[in-house]
């Protein structure tokens, strides 16, 4: 009777996360909103976090969108790894934890200016900088970890896992692509970031999908 109750309770919290989760990967790709809301930023050329640097018309929104994929992110890590037993998968599910967390400073800690449309304005703020590293890093040390899960599984439906041999080096060379303003080589980063903008978000579909089809068979 426990046993069911437990697994009835796992089953709605990994729809619940799953629900989050394909919220979550539409929002992370909030610079689609920049075809409807006039931001003068120039897509291929500008950074996303441009639109919520602090003297931006439009700071407010994409900040409040920011802050509450953020969220949703957590909520659903949260959700899904207070149930799993230490592990790779527990490792993957707590780096997206710690993904949301440096996402949220990443907001809280935004870019003074638009590098890509004001002269003087520089590129490298040291803190936004940092918390934008370390949303890289926790982001890919979460596909690595289902990597690594997937190889150890053993008669297990892991194909988040799968798909992430393929996806984390697409989305590191984005991610490195994106950086030429920081060497002296402006120009594309912002195709480059908004390419790898779009494999976060089918990372976020595919835990999504992966939570349904296990909490289909628990």
């Amino acid at each position: 009777m426990f046993g069911v109750r437990c697994r009835d309770e796992r089953g709605i919290r990994w729809r619940v996360a799953a629900g989050l989760l394909l919220v979550v990967a539409v929002t992370y790709n909030d610079w689609l909103l920049q075809f409807w809301v006039r931001t003068g930023l120039d897509q291929r050329d500008s950074y996303v976090s441009e639109a919520f640097a602090a003297d931006q018309p439009h700071h407010v929104l994409f900040s409040v969108v920011e802050l509450v994929t953020a969220t949703l992110v957590m909520a659903a890590a949260g959700l899904v790894v207070t149930g799993l037993p230490r592990g790779w998968p527990a490792a993957g599910w707590g780096a997206l934890m710690v993904f949301g967390a440096c996402s949220v400073a990443d907001v809280a800690l935004p870019m003074r200016c638009a590098p890509s449309r004001e002269a003087g304005c520089p590129v490298d703020t040291i803190a936004h900088t940092t918390t934008s590293g370390l949303v890289h890093f926790a982001l890919f040390a979460s596909m690595a970890a289902f990597v690594v899960a997937t190889r150890a599984a053993t008669g297990e439906d892991c194909r988040a896992g799968r798909w992430a041999r393929w996806l984390l080096p697409v989305s590191v060379a984005a991610a490195v692509s994106s950086a030429g303003p920081y060497i002296g080589h402006p120009g594309g980063q912002g195709v480059a970031q908004r390419i790898h903008l779009l494999t976060v978000g089918l990372w976020f579909w595919l835990l999504a999908t992966q939570l349904w089809r296990e909490q289909r068979h628990t």
